[in-house]
């Protein structure tokens, strides 16, 4: 179970460092102006908001964005994150069936993969503090494990994702070729999945974002 999502963090980091080296080859030709293709990699907190699953506070997470300037206000380009928000839960007796029930203590976890679109719309431009509104939107991949005993419950499944944020950009150089994010983000999907103590419907996040602009 465990390496099907190691896995998937190994092909999501290898993708953001393929868009890292494009963004440093793109960096390293001379300009006249600023430059178009940026790259964001951050660290991300993240709380489940609408389920008691695992639902604290996490940083086990990082997320990828590559973006073109399309106007001085307005970029576009495509995201992908991943995150796992653990918990873990002491010893009761869970009711299974009228006719079933289980004791046991249990350690959670849930994993999301989001990825897709992204789109951006700078406040300040020409500015060297540049806050902006954005809004992601795309698909989302689940994975829901309980490890109880010597066994293991999970439950996969996908839907649709959307995310609106509000952050800032700070370039130390006017020429902006590169800076720090900071961000802050709610997410909605609307993934089914079924745990050992109830089914969830639809997944509810807010965090913030923390990161380097190439």
């Amino acid at each position: 179970m465990k390496t099907s999502i190691h896995t998937l963090i190994k092909t999501v980091t290898v993708a953001g460092c393929m868009l890292l080296g494009i963004a440093l080859q793109a960096q390293a030709r001379p300009h006249h102006s600023e430059r178009k293709f940026h790259l964001t990699i951050d660290w991300q907190m993240n709380a489940p908001l609408n389920t008691d699953f695992a639902d604290k506070l996490s940083g086990w997470g990082m997320n990828f964005e590559g973006m073109y300037d399309i106007t001085p206000r307005l970029s576009a380009g495509a995201f992908v994150s991943y995150h796992t928000n653990h918990q873990y839960v002491d010893r009761q007796t869970l009711v299974l069936s009228p006719t079933e029930s289980l004791t046991t203590d249990q350690q959670r976890s849930a994993f999301q993969l989001p990825f897709g679109a992204a789109i951006d719309y700078t406040l300040c431009p020409r500015s060297q503090v540049s806050p902006y509104i954005g809004a992601k939107l795309g698909a989302m991949f689940a994975r829901y494990t309980t490890y109880f005993g010597t066994r293991g419950l999970y439950d996969k499944s996908w839907g649709f994702y959307a995310s609106p944020e509000i952050g800032l950009k700070i370039y130390p150089s006017k020429h902006k070729y590169w800076g720090f994010h900071i961000a802050g983000f709610y997410s909605y999907a609307t993934n089914h999945t079924a745990t050992l103590t109830g089914d969830i419907d639809g997944q509810s996040n807010a965090g913030f974002r923390l990161g380097v602009i190439f």
